[in-house]
């Protein structure tokens, strides 16, 4: 058995300017739970979007089917990101192509899920950041297919995130997501009046559900990196004119995009103006 010392970089939260020693499999183990972790969130909040959009049902008795057979997906279609590989993104039975989308959402959220075991270990942090996941994923596949964010879910986001921050914090903890909501939804709709429709409101929803996850100043963070991610992407495409000024885009995926890097960014960020991360991210 080999045995090596990983050290955890500055700002690692819990973990941060702790050296530890490890067995090296055991710590890879723990990284690729995490991969599958945020894989199978993703997988399920893909799932459970994708039908609400299509007003169909994902909870209960639902099974999962192929869009063009009717073929009841079995266990072994249904493991995330490793079933699209074996299968060749196609379907097992009827050999129709696997939108590659629902491929890349798994990619992304595992490759999240292992930064958050590696960032935080077994945590608060690492709870708040997994159930996080699993809203924005959800939020930014809706806003994607429909251009819509759905309130209940958000609504559900936030209390989720309140009774969270009551059970393993204190009340100090509760204050900072319900400032966070707040800030999240007041900036946005500030930004909603002033450019008169430009905007949806659903928007400022999503950053009500997001704040109260985050807390106020990483909200700030996650604002401030959801608008750089848009203008990083719109922008080039605005110069190639792909699409015009006057294209409604989804905002909401940029906006969960960058939440989900303030998780990694903000306490570098915040560090910059002397300030440090709240509970359960610092």
């Amino acid at each position: 058995m080999f045995v090596a010392t990983i050290v955890i970089p500055e700002g690692g939260g819990v973990y941060a300017k702790r050296m530890i020693e490890q067995n090296v499999f055991l710590f890879v183990l723990y990284l690729f739970l995490g991969f599958m972790a945020g894989a199978s969130i993703a997988s399920f909040a893909d799932a459970a979007a994708s039908r609400t959009v299509a007003e169909k049902k994902w909870w209960g008795d639902a099974r999962s089917l192929c869009g063009a057979c009717g073929r009841t997906l079995s266990l072994a279609d249904l493991v995330p990101f490793f079933s699209f590989l074996w299968l060749r993104g196609c379907c097992r039975t009827c050999r129709t192509i696997i939108p590659a989308r629902h491929f890349y959402i798994e990619c992304v959220a595992g490759i999240f899920g292992a930064a958050f075991v590696w960032k935080w270990g077994v945590s608060p942090a690492l709870l708040f950041s997994f159930v996080a996941l699993l809203f924005l994923l959800f939020h930014a596949v809706t806003d994607f297919l429909c251009g819509y964010i759905y309130d209940a879910w958000v609504i559900a986001m936030a209390i989720c995130a309140i009774v969270l921050r009551f059970l393993f914090g204190n009340v100090s903890a509760v204050f900072d997501g319900m400032l966070g909501a707040g800030l999240g939804f007041c900036v946005i709709y500030l930004i909603v009046l002033l450019s008169r429709g430009g905007m949806g409101s659903g928007d400022a929803m999503l950053m009500l559900g997001t704040g109260a996850m985050l807390g106020w100043k990483m909200t700030i963070v996650a604002l401030y990196l959801g608008f750089l991610c848009g203008g990083v992407v719109v922008i080039p495409l605005l110069v190639m004119k792909k699409v015009s000024r006057k294209d409604i885009l989804p905002l909401g995926p940029f906006l969960a995009f960058g939440a989900l890097l303030s998780l990694f960014a903000a306490g570098p960020l915040l560090a910059l103006f002397g300030l440090s991360q709240s509970w359960p991210w610092n």
